[in-house]
């Protein structure tokens, strides 16, 4: 069967890590968040940090066992069985399509204002463009990315320091934080359930482990790495917002970050904010498409996806069937859906994703264990509480979609068996 090509060391994997989380959720889920915690959406994000933790030495200590493409799709068929890696497999893919439709339509939200019509054909050909990028191999795509990552890292770090040097801070906005600011336990565990969805992305240097040398050494220090860069960022650019706007402002705003600089008399930043998140947005969805595509292939190879998906190109060896079927895919639901819509749905497949990788990680034996089993029934829990505090539309549109996945493979396997 064929393989990819290990060409990825500890810096590119770190920087894929880096462009899958430093995307779109970032110029976004302030506001949604300050809806549900008020001030005290800084606990949601320690809240989010901590699972995104567990989660990500969980992804490490799997990844440096079995450094193969598919992540916790092949990691739950090894450790727990092939029906829990399926559901990991399944909820990744469709969620993960749903994040990409997220992240093109928001690029196209900030890069083209005006018409709807005219942000989905922008959408649409920035997938095809990244696509095209992805096709020629994993190098250009750690290329392209290390690019976007630095150009966002760049603009975030100018505009936490341009803010707190403004001078216009007010301290009082930080007041309540510690009781969500009256939302309750509720509010701020959905503060960091949405919170959460920006942080998702580091498991794709796992994802992408049969492309990483030294995978048993490179991913267990690449996924923390990248992760704490992440929050160190995220916590200061949240504590900045809410110094500058409040809780309030940033709640009414679907682009908090805007807000936060135009609240310190600093408008002529709000255009370098756009450019920011349409390059984060860049960043966040060719990482995407990479990712997708080696699950996809995974799966294929298995049979759990059409083993069409599994070809690899003999020249970029990259799994050019799975990424063009991706890009497809993803170019309709840029088309036809919305926004809000596709970024709850996102979050719920991704979760589900996580739970299962804790708990393929805690019946792994000690001496592959790199972290306490603690650590993973604290992700367990964790993925499982932040899951149910999504919007109920969104969880029942992604319950629904993966009992068909699941009924779908339960056909497909009946029908094996009869033959």
């Amino acid at each position: 069967m064929p393989e990819l090509a290990r060409r990825l060391g500890t810096a590119d994997a770190v920087v894929i890590g880096l462009g899958a989380m430093v995307g779109a959720g970032v110029f976004s889920a302030f506001g949604p968040a300050a809806v549900a915690a008020g001030s005290g959406l800084l606990v949601g994000l320690v809240i989010a940090g901590v699972i995104a933790y567990c989660n990500a030495v969980a992804s490490a200590q799997l990844a440096a066992v079995y450094p193969t493409s598919g992540g916790t799709y092949t990691y739950g068929r090894e450790r727990l069985g092939e029906w829990w890696g399926f559901v990991a497999g399944w909820g990744f893919v469709v969620g993960k399509l749903a994040s990409c439709a997220a992240m093109a339509l928001t690029f196209a939200a900030y890069a083209a204002p005006g018409p709807t019509w005219l942000q989905r054909l922008v959408g649409v050909a920035a997938v095809l463009l990244l696509t095209a990028a992805n096709y020629r191999g994993i190098g250009k795509t750690a290329l392209v990315t290390r690019i976007l990552v630095g150009l966002t890292l760049l603009i975030l770090v100018g505009l936490v320091v341009a803010v707190l040097s403004s001078g216009s801070l007010e301290t009082g906005n930080l007041d309540g934080w510690w009781d969500g600011d009256g939302h309750g336990v509720y509010g701020v565990l959905q503060a960091g359930g949405l919170l959460f969805f920006a942080f998702a992305g580091y498991a794709r240097i796992a994802t992408l482990g049969e492309e990483v040398r030294e995978p048993e050494r490179t991913i267990p220090r690449a996924i923390p790495i990248a992760l704490g860069i992440v929050f160190v960022l995220y916590l200061a650019v949240g504590t900045t917002a809410l110094l500058a706007a409040g809780a309030d402002r940033l709640a009414d705003s679907t682009a908090p970050l805007t807000v936060t600089v135009e609240a310190v008399g600093l408008d002529n930043l709000g255009s370098v904010v756009r450019v920011g998140a349409a390059l984060a947005s860049l960043g966040t969805l060719i990482v995407l498409i990479a990712g997708i595509g080696r699950t996809s292939l995974a799966m294929g190879r298995n049979g759990d996806l059409p083993r069409w998906l599994a070809a690899v190109h003999q020249r970029y060896q990259v799994p050019h069937h799975a990424e063009l079927a991706v890009a497809v895919v993803v170019c309709a639901l840029v088309l036809t859906s919305d926004l809000r819509g596709v970024i709850g749905f996102s979050s719920f497949g991704v979760l589900t994703y996580y739970a299962i990788a804790n708990a393929s990680a805690f019946t792994q034996p000690a001496s592959d264990r790199r972290w306490p089993r603690a650590v993973n029934v604290l992700g367990v829990v964790g993925c499982t509480v932040l899951a149910f505090t999504l919007p109920v539309g969104s969880v029942l549109t992604a319950l629904v979609v993966l009992a068909i996945g699941l009924v779908g493979r339960a056909l497909v396997r009946r029908r094996v068996v009869r033959r």
